[in-house]
C-alpha cells in the first residue's frame, strides 16, 4: 500500500523560500555587475563638467578625456552642464546610471563647498558619488598691486590690525574657493579688512592692475604672466607647501600665519553603486596620464600641480575638505538659494 505524504508548509518554510529568492536576486545582481566591469568599456564614456567651457575644470577634464580614450580604446567625451553654481552637472551625474559610462570632474568648490553652501544642492559628496582617484591641486595666491605697502603676509597682518576695515581685499563671488579663502584668512588672522567679491576673475585682475583694490585672493593662471612681468606681486600661496612654478614664493603658513592652508582640487568621481572592478581601471588609468611627463605640463600651465590618490584617499579627502569649508560656511552664516 502506497502511503502519500502531505507536507505542510510552515511559516518559517516560506520565510526560507523568501531568503533563497532574495539571495537569489543578488547573486544575479552582482553577477551581472562583475560581467559589465569585465566588458568595461563597451561604449563612448562621458565626463561631466558642471561648469561652461574655457575655465580650469573644464581644461582639466578635456587633458583627462584626451588620454583616456587612448588608454581605453573608447571614446571619452566631455558634456558641459553648466548652471546653479555648479550644482545642475555634479546633480546629474549623482543620478546618473552606476555603469562607469558618467563621470564627474570633480572640484573643491562642487564637491566640499556647495553642498552646505547652497540650500539644497540636490546631492551628498558622500552618498552619492564613489571617488575613482585625483588628478590637481591648485592653490590661491595673495597678490598685490606693486603699490601695496605690505611685502610679506605678517606685514599685511599687521597693517590690518592697525587699520581695522581700511583695506579692501578682492576676491571672486561670494561662496567660492578665493572668497572663502579670505574669509579663512580673516578669521585665522583675527584681522578685520574688507572684502570685495567680484562676478569673475577678469574683472578682479583688471581693477588689481589698475589698483582700484591694492591686495586680493585669486587663483594662479591669471596672474602669472602679470606676476613674471613684475606687474603684480605675489606675497605668498595659500597651499601647505610652496607651488612648483613660483618657488621663491612662501606659503601664507610659512610667513605669518602657521598652520593655514587653503587648496582647491579636482578629481574623477563616478555615481555610487559603480562596481568596484571599474572603479579600479579607472583609478589604474588616471595615475598613469597623470605621472606622464605631457599632462604634468598641461597641469602645470593652468596653475596646477598634478596629484595622484587611491579611490580611498580621495573619499577621505573630500570628507575632510567638506568638514572644513562647512564648519567656515555655518560660522559665517554664508546661504545661498
Amino acid at each position: 500500500m502506497k502511503m502519500k505524504m502531505k507536507i505542510k508548509k510552515t511559516k518559517n518554510m516560506k520565510t526560507i523560500n523568501a531568503i533563497v529568492v532574495v539571495l537569489a536576486a543578488v547573486a544575479a545582481f552582482v553577477g551581472g555587475g562583475a560581467a559589465r566591469a569585465q566588458d568595461y568599456p563597451s561604449k563612448p564614456i562621458t565626463i561631466v563638467v558642471p561648469y561652461p567651457p574655457g575655465g580650469g575644470v573644464d581644461v582639466i577634464a578635456r587633458v583627462v578625456a584626451e588620454k583616456l580614450t587612448v588608454a581605453l580604446k573608447t571614446q571619452v567625451v566631455v558634456d558641459n552642464r553648466g548652471g546653479a553654481g555648479g550644482n545642475l552637472g555634479t546633480r546629474a551625474v549623482a543620478k546618473a546610471e552606476p555603469d562607469g559610462y558618467t563621470l564627474l570632474l570633480g572640484h573643491t568648490g562642487t564637491i566640499s563647498i556647495n553642498p552646505t553652501l547652497y540650500v539644497n544642492a540636490g546631492y551628498d559628496p558622500r552618498k552619492d558619488f564613489s571617488a575613482i582617484g585625483m588628478i590637481a591641486s591648485m592653490p590661491v595666491a595673495l597678490i598685490a598691486h606693486p603699490s601695496f605697502g605690505p611685502k610679506t603676509v605678517a606685514e599685511f597682518i599687521a597693517l590690518a590690525k592697525k587699520e581695522p576695515g581700511k583695506i579692501n581685499l578682492g576676491t571672486s563671488a561670494i561662496g567660492t574657493g578665493s572668497y572663502l579663502c579670505a574669509e579663512l584668512f580673516k578669521s585665522m588672522a583675527g584681522v578685520d579688512v574688507t572684502l570685495v567679491p567680484y562676478r569673475g576673475t577678469a574683472p578682479l585682475m583688471n581693477d588689481l592692475m589698475g589698483a582700484h583694490v591694492p591686495v586680493s585672493f585669486g587663483v594662479l593662471p591669471p596672474a602669472l604672466g602679470n606676476l613674471a612681468a613684475g606687474k603684480l606681486r605675489a606675497l605668498a600661496v595659500t597651499g601647505a607647501t610652496r607651488f612648483s612654478q613660483l618657488p621663491d614664493i612662501p606659503t601664507v603658513a610659512e610667513s605669518g600665519l602657521p598652520g593655514f592652508e587653503a587648496v582647491l582640487h579636482y578629481g574623477l568621481l563616478a555615481p555610487a553603486g559603480t562596481p568596484k572592478a571599474i572603479i579600479d581601471r579607472l583609478n589604474k588609468e588616471l595615475l598613469a596620464l597623470v605621472n606622464t611627463d605631457e599632462v604634468k605640463k598641461r597641469i602645470h600651465a593652468e596653475g596646477g600641480d598634478p596629484m595622484t590618490s587611491s579611490p580611498g584617499e580621495y573619499t577621505a579627502d573630500i570628507d575632510q575638505e567638506e568638514r572644513k569649508w562647512g564648519a567656515l560656511i555655518k560660522k559665517l552664516n554664508l546661504k545661498v538659494e
